[in-house]
């Protein structure tokens, strides 16, 4: 699980916040350089905070991992760059979610990348594979206030959004891997991010049997997780990539949070609570009393004021041209965000050619169940094996086989091209 998260706050309070719980920020990007949205969807671009390290990761293995005949000008160059030893400095920088290898060569197709929005916890665990070079020098965080899971009733005919957050207002710290990525004959950078999962935690069970890692604020946990002198995988980073064991809040929401591009705050307020002024009122101040933080009650109190200024309006973002199709995963069950025909599409040919969000993709191109993408099964570009892996996103338990003349392709299949 995460398929769908909130982060509808600017990056200047998640800074202030961040600081407050000890995680130094030394650089930032604007306000207007990520989304700001109560329905984060795969493809936009969030919040990461990580160590300032090269582009190639930290650590000695300067994408040693990939072939030689892969590498490009700019690769080469990362590779001589090195971190100050003597001090690490972190900061918050805007990415696309939907990891893309740095061995790509041109611009994946919108149903590959939408098969690297996570990466299991126990796919890390295995030696090689697609996500070898990013868990050892590409760690990060990626900051959210809280995730949607769809709580399957009446035999899957019926689906219930659900909204988790902290109980203490905090926001939240996701366990995440990131790169960096140059396409042939592109001078521009691409930053991309995943969000890892693990088993559920016995308060969330009910919804689904995975949920993203959860890192607490501030925690040596954490510190660990990002530290970049910690370049070789170890069962020490392993063991943090486990079930959240605090107090969390999860409760029904709005079902117009479903669809891609709408936006509301209510989407983060219960259900029950938006029928009247009075219950959200209630509902902020609880939320007030549990938040420890300027920070945090800053946030909350801007929160209470949109809702009521706004009530239960719901927004449609006129730049999310994308539609929504149902599924139910195995990592999670939100609603699934699927390109539109390039003829509703503002710019026409244009707009088709330069962003690849804008191609053309049927709901069973970006399906996760039924074509299995072993996204980490798979070693990395170069080496082949004959052991038996498992797929990184998804655990084989759910979904039908690959039928014949299936023309689906394995992820990792195109990031090799």
């Amino acid at each position: 699980m995460c398929g769908r998260y909130a982060l509808g706050i600017r990056a200047a309070l998640v800074r202030q916040q961040l600081q407050e719980h000890n995680m130094p920020v030394e650089d930032a990007p604007e306000d207007d350089q990520i989304r700001q949205t109560y329905n984060f969807a795969p493809g936009n671009h969030g919040l990461v905070y990580r160590a300032d390290v090269p582009d190639s990761g930290a650590g000695r293995r300067n994408h040693a991992t990939r072939p030689a005949d892969n590498c490009t000008q700019h690769e080469e160059e990362c590779s001589d760059e090195t971190e100050d030893p003597k001090e690490t400095k972190y900061k918050l920088q805007a990415m696309k979610w939907g990891l893309v290898p740095f061995w790509t060569k041109r611009n994946p197709d919108y149903g590959s990348v939408m098969r690297t929005i996570n990466a299991r916890d126990d796919s890390l665990a295995q030696s090689g594979g697609m996500w070898n070079t990013m868990k050892q020098g590409k760690r990060c965080i990626v900051v959210a206030q809280g995730f949607y899971e769809w709580l399957k009733k009446k035999g899957g005919k019926e689906k219930i959004p659900h909204f988790t957050k902290r109980k203490d207002g905090q926001i939240m710290c996701f366990a995440g891997l990131w790169d960096c990525v140059q396409y042939e004959g592109s001078e521009d950078k691409h930053y991309t991010y995943t969000i890892i999962t693990t088993d559920s935690n016995k308060q969330l069970s009910f919804l689904h049997d995975r949920m993203p890692v959860i890192l607490e604020n501030g925690s040596d946990a954490l510190r660990t997780w990002l530290d970049p002198k910690r370049s070789e995988w170890s069962k020490e980073l392993q063991s943090l990539l486990k079930p959240y064991d605090g107090q969390l809040d999860c409760y029904p929401v709005s079902k117009e949070v479903g669809k891609v591009g709408n936006n509301s705050p209510t989407f983060i307020v219960p259900v029950a609570s938006t029928e009247n002024k009075n219950n959200i009122a209630n509902f902020f101040g609880n939320a007030k009393k549990e938040a420890t933080g300027k920070g945090e009650k800053k946030e909350i109190r801007a929160e209470q004021a949109e809702v009521l200024e706004k009530g239960v309006e719901v927004e449609h973002d006129e730049q999310e041209q994308r539609s929504t199709v149902d599924q139910s995963g195995t990592e999670d069950n939100a609603p699934l965000p699927i390109p539109s025909p390039p003829s509703a599409i503002a710019g026409s040919k244009r707009a088709h050619e330069t962003d690849p969000d804008d191609e053309t993709f049927s709901a069973k191109a970006v399906k996760l169940e039924g074509t299995e993408a072993p996204a980490d099964s798979i070693e990395s570009p170069g080496k082949k094996s004959s052991r038996k892996t498992r797929s990184g996103i998804s655990n084989g338990t759910k979904g039908s086989p690959v039928k014949q003349g299936d023309k689906s392709q394995k992820i990792t299949s195109f990031f090799n091209k």
